[in-house]
């Protein structure tokens, strides 16, 4: 009973957007992810999955990327990223899953002995491409970081363990912000993240400890396609 990550899975079995236009390294990269998740994940772990799962536009269209999610073992729990434009009320959604995998959003989830939480976040006042509306939505990504975090320490009476999942790096150029404060004030001893494509981009997300917390990046080209093990 171990517990994996790998975000960014972007899937198009239902739509025209081969993720090679990226570089080579994504040829046939879903058919990659497959064989190494088959190989090293059994039934009864758990698969953490922070966010761009599908291309689909809307949750109909996304129903064979999900289906792909649910027959590689273990339980998955998703995040909500940036171009998961298909994910919408989260009652929908949640009908939609099929039984082994599971949507986090505003909440927690539980599964023996620990408590995932977190959030999609957003792009940070600073940013480059920041604008008034990205503004918006960045507030609305910190109050939704605080209820999950909020609904974690609630059921963290009985000592269960916390690791939170999130979708934007939650660092700005590797400096600390509102959304590293409230994931330290936690306790929680990792959270990671995905969004960031590129070998150049790679190298300069920050990934280790800070202030107690490791932060890993677990895109799945940054992890040459395979799930990472993060407990065992």
């Amino acid at each position: 009973m171990a517990i994996w990550a790998i975000s960014d899975l972007h899937l198009s079995l239902n739509s025209d957007k081969p993720m090679d236009v990226f570089g080579s390294h994504w040829i046939g990269h879903h058919e990659r992810m497959a064989e190494a998740w088959d190989a090293c994940i059994d039934a009864d772990d758990l698969v953490l999955v922070p966010g761009d799962n599908s291309w689909a536009l809307k949750l109909d269209e996304a129903k064979l990327d999900l289906e792909w999610i649910h027959q590689r073992p273990g339980t998955k729990l998703l995040l909500k990223g940036n171009h998961d434009y298909w994910w919408t009320a989260i009652g929908k959604v949640r009908k939609a899953l099929p039984n082994t995998v599971f949507a986090l959003q505003n909440d927690t989830f539980v599964w023996r002995d620990y408590r995932i939480a977190g959030a999609r976040l957003w792009n940070q006042p600073g940013h480059k491409r920041f604008t008034a509306d990205d503004d918006k939505i960045y507030r609305r990504e910190i109050e939704r970081l605080k209820l999950s975090l909020g609904l974690a320490a609630k059921q963290g009476g009985d000592g269960k363990e916390l690791i939170i999942m999130v979708h934007y790096p939650p660092h700005q150029e590797r400096r600390a912000t509102i959304f590293t404060e409230l994931i330290e004030a936690t306790g929680t001893t990792t959270c990671i993240y995905g969004h960031l494509h590129g070998r150049a981009v790679h190298r300069r997300a920050f990934e280790g400890v800070m202030n107690g917390v490791d932060y890993r990046l677990v895109a799945c080209d940054h992890l040459d396609f395979a799930p990472i093990k993060l407990r065992e």
